[in-house]
């Protein structure tokens, strides 16, 4: 049976040029069908619009990733404006969400202004009917899915989700969707949230290039790497690896409309 993976959430333009070249080129001899290649600002978005355009595997999420400066009016503007003349060929809105890490460094930001940047992206998910890919992590996650509630969203995608059972139990009964990267393979919190995750509700990604520990230590991340991950998910919940790769392939299939 074919093994067939979907990377559900990469940064394609963060990679230097031969690495991007190198990953697509090695994209088919490791049954990677997709990449759902996520945007950190407005001038990233440009670029996976135009990845996509060279490449039909690459599929676009444009959005402003939380774990920086407010976007000025004028950029935020322009990537909603990208979203409305792109929202055909757009697979969802993303990297979006709220900036809990650059908290832990300054924790006098305004969280309410992340806010309203994130509403902003969840009307247009909202308006397009697209999935929203969402940084939110900890207590941010119980924010976000205040707003996702509040548009009544269904399509939403917390990328490598950590946090609490509390809220882990929200975001699955909500039906949104739990991705992991490798570190699925080495780490123990990793595997605890795949054990309560149902198989119908997992996605695996790289979050590439950001690199690994482990086995994949000093490696360059690859999508390749998911083929471990779905094979650690299988052992954690119990199943056939083939059943796990069917299931998290057309559990990423659906979600993104690929």
């Amino acid at each position: 049976m074919s093994r067939q993976i979907i990377d559900a959430h990469i940064h394609v333009d963060m990679y230097k040029e031969e690495d991007q070249i190198q990953i697509l080129n090695e994209l088919e001899e490791n049954d990677v069908t997709a990449i759902v290649a996520v945007s950190n600002d407005y001038i990233s978005s440009v670029k996976q619009i135009e990845f996509a355009k060279k490449d039909s595997r690459i599929k676009p999420a444009i959005g402003y990733h939380p774990e920086q400066a407010l976007p000025s009016e004028s950029e935020l503007s322009a990537i909603l404006r990208l979203i409305d003349d792109h929202a055909e060929g757009l697979t969802a809105i993303g990297e979006v969400g709220l900036p809990h890490y650059s908290r832990q460094e300054q924790p006098g930001l305004d969280v309410g202004l992340y806010k309203d940047v994130l509403e902003r992206f969840v009307q247009k998910a909202e308006k397009y009917n697209l999935p929203i890919v969402l940084h939110a992590v900890y207590e941010d996650a119980e924010m976000v899915c205040d707003m996702l509630e509040q548009y009544s969203i269904s399509k939403a995608h917390f990328h490598w989700f950590k946090g609490g059972d509390q809220i882990l139990q929200r975001i699955v009964s909500n039906g949104y969707m739990i991705s992991v990267t490798p570190e699925v393979t080495y780490r123990e919190k990793i595997q605890q949230i795949v054990k309560q995750v149902p198989l119908t509700q997992l996605m695996v990604e790289t979050d590439g290039p950001w690199p690994f520990e482990h086995s994949f230590k000093g490696n360059l991340t690859h999508p390749a790497m998911l083929h471990e991950s779905v094979r650690s998910i299988a052992k954690i919940k119990d199943v056939t690896v083939d059943e796990a790769y069917r299931e998290i392939y057309k559990t990423s299939q659906r979600f993104f409309c690929i």
